[in-house]
This record gives C-alpha cells, structure tokens and sequence, in this order.
C-alpha cells in the first residue's frame, strides 16, 4: 500500500484530476497505472476510439440489461445484485476499473428528462435496489459509483441550476438512499452531481461530502466529479471532493499548487484526497472477477425483464392469450424496439431480438405486422389505413406503442406526459375495428392515458434491455405470471403533479417548494386521485393478507396464493403517524418483500422494522429523532391497496412543537406561497431576471443564458444552439452534445479540453460575450500563452520527478 508521503507534492496535486476523457493520471514511477473509469447503469459503455461521454461513438459489445427505472418495478434485491455482478464480470473482463452506476436520484417530476435512468421516487426502494447493484458490482473486483449526488432532478440547466431545498426534505428525501447505500453497500467511490446544492456545487460541498457522507455515514472512499462537473479544485479539496474528471489538463494542478505555496490550502488536506485515490488504487489491483458468459447473461436480462413488466390493465380476463391465437401485431416499436435510454447509458448490445423476431417463438400465430404511424409523430394516413386493416384479420391487436427517443433523453427534459398523437390516433382507429387490443408501452416513466377505456389490456414492458421483446410475450402468453409492480405513481395528468408549475425551471435556482411531498407522498396526503398508484400491478393469480401481527420488531402476516397459477406477490409495509408530532406524509414506504406462492401456498411473511422506520430529521437539533407517539402499520399490495392496518405505540423523543405553514401539515403544497416557502426553507427566495433583460453572465453561466447576453455575438450563438438542436430533434435524432453544449457553463471549457482552456481564459471569454470584444479576445489569445507554458513546465517537472527512485 502507498502513502500519500511518498507522493511529491506535485505528484499530489496532478492525481486528483484526469488525463484523458475515462483515464485518472498515472504516477509510473510509483507503479500506479491509470484507471479506466466507464458509464455503466445497465451496462457497460466501454469506449472505443475517440472518446467521448454522451454514448455518441461506438463502445464494446457488452450486455444490455433493462434500465434502472425498469428494474425499480421488481422490486427484488436478489435479483438487482445478480445483474451488478454481471455488470461488474463484464467491466473487469473490458478492463474497466470504475463503473459509473448506478443512479438513484429520486424522480422529483414525471418529466425528468433521465427519470428512465433512475429507480424511483421513493427513496427506501432507489437505496435498496441501488445497494444489491453496488454489492455485485463490487464483489467482482470493479468499483462501483453511484450517482448523482445530490439533489440532481432536472436536466435542464443540469450543469449550472442551484438546488434550494429545505434541511429536513433534503435528508428524507434525496440523501436518504444514498445513505442506504453506503451504509450497506460500502460503495469504493461516489459520483458527485453537477448542479449546486444550496449554494454551493456538489463537488466542492463540504456539508454533503464531509460532514454528511464522510463524517456521518462513514464514506471513505473516492468522490468523483461528473464529466464537467468540477467547478473551483482548490474547493473541491477542501471541500470533500477527489477526483476531477474527465480531463481538464494541469489547469487544475496547477491552481492547488499555487494554493498550497500561498497557504489558502494545506498539504494535510491535500493528503487526505491523495490517500483516497491511493486507497483506491489498492482496492482495485486486488481484484479477482468471474468469467464472464454472455449467453447466460443475456438470460439474466431476459429474466430480469420478466420479472420487471408491469400489467397495468386486463379487463375480461383477456391475458394470457392462448397457444395459437391469431395476431396483428402493429406498431413502429415492434419492429424498432425503444429498449433503452438515451445519452451516457447507451450500451451497445451483444444481441437484440425485437418482437417480429420474438412472436414466432412465444407460440403465438402472428397472421400480419403494420408499422401503425411513423416515429417522428408526423401523421401517416396511409399507415394508419393499414393498420387498421391489420387489426380487422386479426383475433387479438398487440399494438406496440412507446416514447420515441426525442421524447426522453439525456440532456432535455421532457415537454409533457403524453404519447405522440399520430400513435393515439391509430389505437382509437383499431379499436374501434377490433375490441380485443393489447398496447405493448415502451417508456422510461409515467405518460398520461386518456386513451385507457379504449383497451382492455395494457403491458407495461418500460425499457426492457436487449431481452425485453421475448420476456413481454412470455407476459401475454402466461409462460410467466407478471409481478412487476410501479415504483412510481402515473398521475392522470401533468396538471395533478406538485411540480407541475415549476418543472423544469429555466433559471439558475430551481426552488424544491413542494419539500417532502414527491410522488405518491403528495397524492395520499392531499388527496389527489391518480391513474395508477405506486406499487400497483395486477397478476394472473390472487392474493389474500391476513392476521397482522405488529412488535416493536416488525410485522408479521400471512399471505396467501388463493388463485390456480403460481406467482409472486410484492408485499409493501407503509407507516401513518396518527399523533401530533412533526409533519409527514400520510405513508411513507418502510419496508417490503417479493414472495413466490405455488398456487394455494401460504406464508408468514416478517417485514422488519430498523432504526430508520420511524424516525425523522429534527433541523433545530441537527440529528435524527423518533418521536414517540401512535403510529399505524399499514400492509397491501400498493399504497392505495392496503388489507392490514394495526396501531403501535412507539417510544422516543418527546414530539416535535416546531411550527410550520399549514400547507406542509396538509400536504396541498400546490397552495404553497412564497412566504410559506420561505419559511420551510429559512431563506428567502431568490429573484429571476425580468423578461428581456440583458444580463452579465459569469463562468459559472450556461451558454444557454446567453440568449440574454449584451453582446450581440453572444445572443447569435445562443440562437444557432437552439436552432440546430430544434433540427435535430425534427429529425428523430437528438443531437446530445447539442444539449450538453447548450446547458454547459463556460467553465466547463477548461474543465473538459485537456487543458486547451484555463480558467483564465475562460474569463475572458465571458468578458466578450458580455460585449466587450476586443479586450475578451486579447485575454483569451495572451492566457492561452501563459496556459500552454505553464502546463508545459509542470509536465516537464513531473517527468523529471517520475526519473527519481522510490521506497515505498
């Protein structure tokens, strides 16, 4: 093991950044080779030739297992941490020492442009499922860093936005299953977000990253910046932050070296980042991984699919079809399924069946297959005639519909909730042809469905990995009884969503005024109705709860398989506090268990309760509390479906007095006034530019704000961005280092150039974009002097040092 003394202090501060775009820096005198960082939330994304983050050049072959969003819908543990040891298998057989997943920011909007990447917006299910991938991922050698920490809910402005959320909401709701994860995963490193976090970016937050994460939870591994995500790296290191990557030259060397010469940054606080990269180095070289198997992976993916479809609707009893049923199967999706995200998590497959490849093997006759509609939303009569023809010669419809690639991607969040209209036109033209229609979605989250009574079956299959066509169809045909059940509630309208006011925000703060009251915490305590509650998911079989039991240990019931097919139940245990006390949700998840039945099996099934059950964050305190009071235990089969519900006293801390403005008793957070938010997050709220107004900009300003610049140069490359983008989506084809560069902050510059930019120059460029041409230009023109030279001492300094002999 190397110390972090044996290191010269130049050595130090060049490690804690990164060479390339996937490579941390090597210290070869030392014996410390590079390490290979690569995306991986359901895959691994190694990069092939040049590199890049946004998965727009070709990467190794490698599994496709169903995104994060559809695994959520198992909720099985068990089988999360066997697709984080493929995952891990995989990366050590690719040579990739860090994998970067998975991602458990909680899906705060339905129209979270990444939602499809993350679990849930429950904090207990993301923790759980995120800890099962990180102990697989790790168990074979590779590093996990799950991400993005903390408060990352929007794309939009991702780079640049602030994150205003109150102490108490911040705890319960986004830190809450990155704790879960450390706690029980011991992950080897942590991606930091790239967003502020109250004031200050996440990667130099030294609340978040040293008295939370560190201090608190006893994280003692490697923080990594996203790729562009690091801000000042003198902060940075003070602040808890280790590795920048991916690759901003010597720039950032150079600014801790000259911190260190003039005492703004000690050397003992650069050992301390030094020994985490060092301790990482370690870690890795120790490894040992299985073989890897991509047949039987590709099983698991299947698998993992099957069990992670959601049958969301089945009137009559019309699933499973029968051996032999005649179908049409219709729509674009079938044949060109949507079976991932878009963006850093685009995995090239090692094999891809779609579902005209898949129907002659379910046993299923498919006597015709019509394309329905085209992609790109533009209405296409003549293939809707087709279609409809389609549906008349057909005994069953299995109409493939879905969210096209533009409609949900890195780097943009979604406009609205809805299916493309020229797809909606074409399932009401074929039902009102044939009355026996199945729609087959595809999405990475909740759409709206106006269209629903129009159907009397509708299989969820989200994005299901390369396996996802078969594994729907052993759904229809009952080869499997589906268990998938939604970690996120499908409101019935954008317009029922606590956020719908204030999502995606434009400006740099983006103010969490609903505070705790994300997804279905918000529905049951203010009572809005909604399309289909968390945890919801019908199944060929019957279930039946009985005789709850309730100790300070747990609660116990019997659960029964009362139907004739064998299946799986998902017993969810919410918690209700019914005495006055500090304000919460009306229930709030504590626990669940996925249990296998043969038909007519029963069994007692314990669902414990831990230190986390009841408590709550007392601001005032700084600490975690549970109040004493009444609680009720509540168990079912979703948050709305609940059988058993018992009273339990619980002993603690006397209940909280603390007043707060009504709306956060009653959960109407959508009432919410300014000055009520102002109160819940002690703060007053920031004031946004007015409309039209020309604005300076700083570093730390999207190029998107330049829409607002004094410079005219500015505002005609704002507009250029928005334009080509607007040609690219028209095309079906997001252009995603469009969407980066739109959101990216100047600084980024000499953040992700390998060291053709410096901060310096970066100034400069802000000072013409703010109209002051000339004297912008000849400060970006003399600093890039003064950078090249400087970079090139430092190197040169370096290699004279990596001649020298070490004892370690």
């Amino acid at each position: 093991m190397i110390s972090a003394d044996k290191l010269t202090l130049r050595e130090k501060a060049a490690l804690l950044s990164g060479e390339s775009v996937w490579d941390s820096r090597p210290l070869p005198r030392l014996g410390l080779r590079s390490l290979v960082l690569s995306d991986g939330p359901h895959g691994v994304r190694r990069q092939l030739g040049e590199g890049d983050h946004l998965g727009l050049n070709a990467s190794a072959k490698a599994t496709c297992f169903p995104t994060s969003a559809t695994v959520a819908n198992s909720w099985d543990p068990v089988l999360a941490e066997r697709i984080g040891e493929a995952l891990g298998a995989e990366a050590a057989a690719l040579g990739v020492d860090v994998l970067l997943g998975p991602g458990l920011n909680i899906k705060r909007s339905p129209l979270g442009g990444r939602n499809f990447e993350y679990f849930s917006e429950d904090p207990l299910l993301a923790g759980r499922l995120a800890a099962a991938y990180v102990r697989g991922i790790q168990s074979q050698g590779t590093a996990a860093s799950p991400k993005h920490f903390a408060v990352n809910s929007q794309e939009t402005r991702r780079m640049s936005s602030d994150s205003i959320v109150d102490e108490r909401t911040l705890r319960e709701m986004y830190l809450a299953a990155f704790e879960t994860v450390v706690r029980e995963a011991s992950p080897r490193t942590i991606m930091s977000s790239y967003n502020k976090v109250n004031g200050e970016y996440a990667h130099e937050n030294r609340h978040l990253l040293v008295d939370i994460l560190r201090d608190e939870w006893g994280f003692d591994g490697v923080v990594v910046s996203d790729w562009g995500g690091g801000n000042d790296a003198v902060a940075a290191v003070k602040g808890g932050g280790t590795l920048e990557m991916p690759s901003p030259g010597l720039g950032s060397a150079l600014e801790i070296l000259a911190a260190v010469e003039d005492g703004r940054l000690t050397e003992a606080d650069l050992d301390v980042r030094v020994q985490e990269m060092l301790d990482l180095h370690d870690w890795i070289e120790s490894r040992e991984a299985d073989a890897v198997d991509h047949d039987a992976n590709h099983a698991l993916a299947r698998a993992a699919a099957e069990q992670s479809v959601v049958l969301l609707r089945n009137e009559g009893d019309l699933l499973p079809l029968a051996k032999g049923t005649r179908v049409a199967v219709i729509g674009d999706f079938a044949d060109t399924p949507r079976y991932q995200g878009a963006g850093s998590s685009q995995v090239n497959p090692t094999q891809l069946t779609n579902a005209l490849e898949a129907v002659p093997f379910s046993g299923l006759d498919m006597v015709t297959y019509a394309q329905g509609f085209r992609r790109d939303g533009v209405a296409d009569p003549a293939l809707a005639s087709a279609a409809v023809d389609a549906a008349r010669e057909a005994d069953v419809v299995l109409l493939y519909l879905g969210l096209d690639e533009t409609r949900e991607s890195e780097g943009k969040d979604r406009d609205d909730m809805t299916l493309a209209a020229n797809q909606v036109d074409v399932l009401t033209q074929i039902a009102a042809v044939n009355d026996r229609v199945v729609v087959v979605l595809s999405a990475g989250s909740a759409v709206e469905m106006p269209w629903l009574e129009k159907v009397p079956a509708v299989v969820h299959a989200y994005l299901g990995g390369q396996a996802g066509a078969g594994a729907v169809l052993s759904v229809i045909t009952g080869e499997v009884n589906p268990s998938g059940r939604l970690a996120e509630t499908y409101p019935v309208s954008l317009a029922d969503t606590p956020t719908a006011s204030a999502f995606p925000v434009e400006e740099e703060a983006t103010v969490y005024r609903e505070g705790p009251y994300v997804g279905y915490r918000y529905y049951t305590t203010a009572g809005v109705p909604v399309l289909f509650p968390f945890g919801y998911g019908l199944s060929y079989t019957t279930f039946e709860y009985s005789d709850l039991s309730v100790t300070a240990e747990g609660a116990t019931f019997t659960l029964a398989n009362t139907g004739d097919r064998d299946g799986a139940e998902v017993a969810q245990l919410y918690i209700s506090r019914t005495s006055p006390g500090a304000y919460r949700p009306a229930r709030e998840l504590k626990g669940f268990r996925k249990i296998h039945l043969a038909a007519g099996e029963s069994v007692r099934v314990t669902i414990p309760f831990d230190e986390r059950t009841f408590r709550t964050f007392d601001v005032e305190a700084d600490a975690w509390t549970v109040e004493a009071g009444e609680y009720r235990v509540l168990v079912g089969a979703s948050v709305e479906d609940l059988w058993l519900d018992a009273s339990h006293a619980v002993e603690g801390s006397a209940p909280s007095t603390t007043e707060v403005p009504e709306v956060y008793r009653t959960g109407k957070v959508t009432d919410a006034t300014d000055a009520d938010v102002e109160a819940l997050i002690g703060r007053s709220l920031p004031t946004a530019p007015a409309a039209g107004a020309r604005v300076a900009l700083g570093a730390n300003d999207p190029f998107r704000a330049m829409h607002h610049a004094k410079s005219p140069l500015g505002r005609l490359v704002a507009r250029i961005l928005r334009s080509l983008i607007a040609r690219s989506e028209a095309k079906g084809k997001p252009d995603l280092n469009l969407y980066f560069l739109y959101n990216m902050p100047f600084r980024a510059l000499a953040k992700m150039t390998n060291g053709a930019v410096s901060m310096g120059m970066v100034d400069s460029i802000v000072i013409l974009a703010n109209g002051h041409f000339f004297k912008g230009l000849g400060g970006v023109i003399a600093g890039f002097f003064r950078q090249a030279g400087a970079s090139r001492r430092l190197k040169n300094e370096l290699a004279a040092e990596a001649t020298e002999s070490v004892s370690i």
